[in-house]
């Protein structure tokens, strides 16, 4: 029968263990009475094959309209996947990842220069893996499984997951996803040993690559391979470059949007300014290396970066090993570390460090020499 308040008032307990009066109206709404005298709204439903009833509300509190309607709205949402109970249990519990990680993204991501490498990590492997999870719910074990399952393709992204998964929980319990005194998830959990990348194109293959730049039919392209190899400059900083960033009379190009967020000055060489003339201008666009899209600057360089090193017979040289190829050219034709570290715009002495090496010839050249000077002097006594 269609309940009504009239009929649910008079209703009393009748024994049973469960005394549930069900509408006709809305599928699985009714009334629970118990011994108490209490009443309560309910709903009945199916979700995956299990049966579920959920209390809505006190009779004494919800109106039967109010009730009614509380019940279909659950029933809709069940047909678009989303379990009333579930869902309350979670509202009760905490929050999930995917709310953490849009906190993430919205606060903290777009406010950082490697930003967009967040994001693409929490896209690809934190919400595919947790995102429906309760952010209190995340243990060690977890995130060492995940660490796990990810090293088994590249320690590297691995240990950046992981990172980015303990920056997330550090700032989760300032936003108040998880308790204060929560503890970060990824604690006590070793990354897996790095080791520092040490390729560079050596003056043997570089000709091979030169050739290989230059069979390219995108002029855009072969600019900014060029104007990596010429200036260091990182990839992200080249491709937003505009030609407003250029003093070509002062043969010097600004960067502003660097890794360490200060505005970094860089001579141009003789060779990279010829580069720049060459470089196609569009009168719509602002951009040196112009993209695809009106307006924009050219976004995806891998792809044809991977044509690139393939023609060299390079296929172990990455993008980014051109700025290393910039500072160990500059390291053994006998540069400071501190001029390198310029160039490079290294805010840590210690990355430009690894270029030392590098100037061990040098070294060699003069001890040589103070040797001859040595013996020399001793066979004139």
């Amino acid at each position: 029968m269609k309940l009504t308040k009239k009929f649910i008032d008079i209703q009393v307990f009748n024994g049973k263990a469960q005394h549930i009066i069900w509408d006709d109206e809305v599928p699985g709404f009714g009334v629970r009475l118990y011994s108490t005298g209490k009443k309560s709204f309910v709903l009945s439903y199916r979700d995956n094959k299990r049966k579920s009833i959920m209390t809505i509300g006190s009779c004494s509190v919800l109106t039967l309209d109010r009730a009614r309607k509380d019940a279909r709205e659950k029933l809709v949402g069940l047909n678009n996947g989303i379990n009333p109970l579930q869902e309350r249990q979670q509202e009760r519990q905490g929050k999930l990842v995917k709310d953490l990680c849009a906190a993430y993204i919205e606060r903290h991501a777009a406010n950082k220069k490697s930003g967009r490498d967040d994001i693409t990590r929490i896209n690809r492997f934190i919400i595919p893996e947790w995102g429906n999870l309760i952010a209190t719910n995340i243990k060690r074990a977890d995130v060492a499984a995940l660490h796990s399952k990810l090293g088994k393709h590249g320690q590297y992204q691995a240990n950046r997951v992981y990172s980015l998964i303990s920056k997330m929980f550090n700032l989760a319990r300032v936003w108040g996803f998880v308790p204060e005194e929560h503890v970060n998830p990824c604690f006590g959990i070793e990354k897996f040993k790095e080791e520092k990348r040490d390729r560079f194109v050596s003056h043997e293959e570089f000709p091979k690559l030169a050739e290989a730049i230059n069979k390219e039919l995108n002029p855009h392209v072969i600019a900014a391979i060029w104007l990596y190899l010429l200036t260091g400059v990182r990839k992200d900083e080249l491709l937003s470059l505009k030609w407003s960033d250029i003093n070509l009379e002062r043969k010097e190009l600004k960067l502003t949007d660097t890794k360490n967020g200060k505005a970094h000055y860089l001579p141009l060489s003789n060779a990279a300014i010829e580069i720049l003339n060459q470089t196609p201008r569009l009168e719509d666009n602002s951009y040196v290396i112009v993209g695809l899209n009106p307006g924009c600057h050219l976004v995806n360089i891998d792809k044809p970066w991977q044509r690139i090193r393939r023609g060299a017979g390079l296929e172990d040289v990455r993008l980014h090993d051109l700025r290393r190829t910039v500072g160990s050219w500059l390291a053994q034709s006998g540069n400071s570390l501190h001029l390198i570290g310029k160039v490079l715009n290294h805010s840590n002495q210690s990355t430009t460090a690894i270029y030392s090496r590098f100037g061990q010839d040098n070294v060699r050249d003069a001890l040589e020499q103070h040797g001859q000077q040595i013996l020399g002097m001793a066979g004139g006594a």
